[in-house]
């Protein structure tokens, strides 16, 4: 079957030399910053110029991969107030973020306001990217306990991220639950789109055989039929559109499928590991 090599989804933005932010934090970041030369911790020991984290829910594949940073130098970790609550209180494990000397810093990231990325250049201080958090909607994971779930806003539990810097814009979604509208403006306007690409069908994970729900049902909207992401997205696009966070039951990863085919011709690419983007 042809296809690239790709693990589990993980971006990376670097605004200023030297400085670099994760968008979420992947099962693999390990092995990807290992294989990211701009990333790989060189002198002094453990050190990396990942600055922080920017998390955009508390799913599994978003939030494992900070186990991987907690003895490297200390990070920011940006996220939802709810998000933070979930990682800190309901989960202790996450506390081991703490042993950095200085420990990890969690900055709480309000819905629809704009942010400031990173430290920008010497002299101002002033960051020149601004980031802003989307509600997208959908539900909080199932390993959130219920005490806890029924005290956070769902409007914080799934978010997608609106990076600018100039003229220039990104909007990343690896998760798009369908459940609100406001994401589709932001997406128009921006000049790279990294969208969820989890699923190509509807009930592709009971047609594999390895689960019993709907795509729609764990908060992913497939790329095909009539209500789908490749139909929703049909608007006459500014910049380029790829599809991120691609399950290993979507027929889209074999570049020979009539869907990879289809997809392509719609205009969209499929990201791989080492694809890079420059402003």
């Amino acid at each position: 079957m042809p296809s690239r090599a790709r693990s589990q989804a993980q971006v990376v933005v670097c605004p200023n030399t030297g400085e670099c932010y994760l968008l979420n934090a992947s099962p693999d970041l390990r092995t990807q910053i290992i294989s990211t030369p701009l990333l790989d911790p060189k002198q002094p020991p453990r050190h990396t110029p990942i600055a922080g984290v920017i998390l955009t829910s508390a799913d599994v594949d978003s939030v494992v991969g900070l186990l991987h940073l907690r003895e490297f130098q200390p990070l920011q970790i940006y996220a939802t107030p709810s998000i933070r609550r979930i990682l800190l209180e309901d989960n202790h494990i996450f506390r081991v973020l703490d042993r950095a000397n200085p420990p990890a810093v969690w900055r709480d990231v309000p819905i629809d306001t704009w942010f400031p990325l990173g430290t920008g250049n010497s002299s101002s201080r002033e960051s020149s990217v601004r980031c802003r958090m989307v509600p997208l909607g959908n539900a909080y994971p199932d390993y959130v306990s219920e005490d806890l779930r029924r005290e956070l806003p769902p409007g914080e539990a799934v978010t997608g991220l609106v990076l600018a810097q100039g003229s220039k814009q990104i909007f990343y979604a690896p998760a798009l639950p369908g459940r609100s509208e406001e994401w589709k403006d932001w997406a128009r306007s921006s000049d790279l789109c990294l969208l969820d690409g989890t699923f190509w069908d509807e009930n592709e994970l009971v047609s594999a055989g390895v689960g019993s729900k709907t795509a729609r049902e764990i908060g992913h909207v497939p790329l095909s039929g009539a209500d789908g992401l490749l139909a929703q997205c049909d608007f006459a696009k500014r910049g380029r559109r790829v599809l991120i966070h691609i399950n290993n039951t979507n027929p889209i990863l074999d570049e020979d499928s009539p869907e990879s085919r289809e997809e392509r011709d719609a205009g969209w690419e499929i990201a791989y590991d080492g694809m890079s983007f420059e402003a």
